[in-house]
């Protein structure tokens, strides 16, 4: 069911915008936040590395943005770059699956992973980039990627948090 709703929500035709509107910083901002892909999948990235905990917090999101940096970068050299598309749908099933499977994942592996998918997405990025908006444009998807990567760490820590709380409590019902 999930994936068949993932399927539906996530639409190549509709996922990139035209070079057209891809002109600014407010425009790299605004394309990771206006595509279901983008957003399932950054917040996975942020509520997995909540989930593993410790390092991985801050080091899953940071290899995230800096790979999808680096594979903007393959695009704008002009290099091929075969199933961008379905690398991306993976992403969000694949993420998605750690995320409600709790995937244990040592750091490196971790990183590995979110760098990979990453490459993608940044490649997505550096195809529909003009070389007059490059760096504003680049700035706001990494700033906006970096926004919902601490989104889903807060939604994750929250949702920690808050279980913990319900077992407290579910505890101190039971011993009275």
């Amino acid at each position: 069911m999930g994936i068949a709703l993932t399927g539906v929500l996530v639409s190549p035709a509709l996922a990139h915008p035209s070079v057209a509107q891809v002109n600014s910083l407010v425009s790299g901002i605004a394309h990771p936040l206006s595509g279901a892909d983008h957003v399932l999948a950054m917040i996975a990235v942020g509520l997995w590395a909540a989930l593993a905990g410790g390092r991985a917090i801050w080091i899953w999101p940071m290899t995230f943005v800096a790979t999808m940096l680096a594979g903007f970068a393959v695009a704008r050299l002009g290099l091929p770059m075969r199933l961008v598309e379905p690398a991306i749908l993976s992403s969000i099933v694949i993420l998605g699956l750690f995320v409600a499977l709790a995937v244990k994942a040592p750091l490196g592996l971790g990183a590995a992973i979110t760098g990979l998918f990453a490459i993608f997405h940044g490649y997505a990025h550096g195809a529909e980039t003009t070389s007059a908006t490059l760096i504003p444009y680049a700035a706001g998807f990494a700033l906006a990627t970096a926004a919902l990567h601490a989104m889903g760490i807060g939604l994750g820590l929250f949702a920690e948090r808050s279980l913990a709380r319900s077992r407290y409590v579910l505890r101190a019902d039971l011993q009275c």
